[in-house]
This record gives structure tokens, C-alpha cells and sequence, in this order.
């Protein structure tokens, strides 16, 4: 056994390179994937609820989305896809996570517009006009909360975020904690244990 979680930054477990397959709004992918990123084999099925019940940006969308903890990239894709006038920020601390985001943007002929990069990585003058994340609940409450302390101050005024979580993870605590930080939060929808949260300022 290795000591490798998903948000280790250069994970040394072996990649066993594969593919994952799914369909987002009638439009299907399949994106590259490997050992010692978050959900490796398959689409997160928190990632499926926040992707089949969120509003997804549009043609019409402009300006900067931010995918926090982005994995191999579903959502980010999902995101440059969906917008193709937008510029997605898919942050993650992990090496390997980074580099797989970045080459399944080329698949699906967004490597221009996904920007897979480190947490420091992203300048810090840009705000976002959508924050989407399934976040990594498993670093434990306090450093959940400084991410997202970090992240969701970068939202344009007008701009709106998206997180998943499930319930028995905390996903209720996790909205009264946002609400009692000043932020708007609506629990936009629930399916399969899992709460979608649309936070505005």
C-alpha cells in the first residue's frame, strides 16, 4: 500500500492509464484517466449530480470559470465544452491530475481554453463568473474551509458557484457554515445523497 490520496501533489502509485465514458446534457465524453487521481475509473457520481442538476454555462457564457480540484477533468471539459467563448481555471494540487485535464481539453478541442494548473498558478487579479466543484471533503472540515475561504472571494459579483456534497459527508453543516460565512446559499437540488448548492454572494 502506497500513502497516495487523490490530493497528493506527485503521486507515486502506478497510472494504469484508461478511459472513462459519460454523457452531460445529451452530448457524450470519453476522457483519459489513471491511478492516484480522484475517481480514476469511472465519473465521480457526485460529479454526475452536480453536472445533471447545475446550470451549465451556455454559449453566451463569457469570462472565467474556475473548476476547483479538478481531477482528470470532467468538469472542466464538461465546463469548455459547454461555453466556448469561456476560459476554465481547473486547479488541483495533483501532478497527474493536471496533466490528464490538460490533455483531455485537446480531445475535446479546448486545449486553448483549459488552464490546468496549480492553486498558485492562477493570477490573481481574475475573478470568475462560475466556481464549480465537487471539493475535497476528505482533507478534512478546517482545511476544506480555507479552500474554500481561498476561492469563492474570487467570484465576480454577479458570479455564481456550484459545489456537490454529500449529505452524510456533511453537506448540510457544509451550507450552514457558508451561509453563517455571508454567503447566498440555495440547495438547488438533491439526488442520491448528494446536495447541489448554488452560492452567490
Amino acid at each position: 500500500m502506497t500513502g497516495d490520496h487523490y490530493f497528493t501533489a506527485e503521486p507515486t502509485t502506478a497510472a494504469h492509464p484508461r478511459e472513462v465514458e459519460f454523457s452531460v446534457a445529451g452530448r457524450d465524453y470519453t476522457l483519459a484517466s489513471a491511478g492516484g487521481v480522484f475517481s480514476a475509473a469511472r465519473l465521480d457520481p457526485g460529479t454526475a449530480v452536480l453536472l445533471r442538476k447545475a446550470e451549465l454555462p451556455t454559449a453566451a457564457t463569457t469570462g472565467d470559470l474556475l473548476d476547483i480540484g479538478s481531477g482528470f477533468g470532467p468538469i472542466g471539459c464538461v465546463l469548455a465544452d459547454h461555453a466556448p467563448t469561456a476560459t476554465v481555471w481547473a486547479v488541483d494540487v495533483n501532478e497527474r491530475a493536471r496533466a490528464l485535464t490538460a490533455a483531455n481539453a485537446v480531445r475535446i478541442g479546448a486545449g486553448d481554453r483549459v488552464r490546468a494548473v496549480g492553486p498558485d498558478e492562477v493570477p490573481a487579479d481574475v475573478t470568475f463568473a462560475q466556481i464549480w466543484s465537487n471539493p475535497p471533503i476528505r482533507i478534512g472540515k478546517t482545511e476544506l474551509h480555507e479552500l474554500l475561504r481561498r476561492w469563492l472571494p474570487r467570484l465576480a459579483p454577479d458570479g455564481v458557484g456550484w459545489l456537490v456534497v454529500a449529505r452524510h459527508l456533511g453537506g448540510d453543516s457544509l451550507q450552514r457554515w457558508l451561509v453563517d460565512e455571508g454567503w447566498q446559499v440555495d440547495r438547488h437540488a438533491s439526488q442520491k445523497g448528494y446536495r447541489v448548492l448554488r452560492v452567490t454572494r
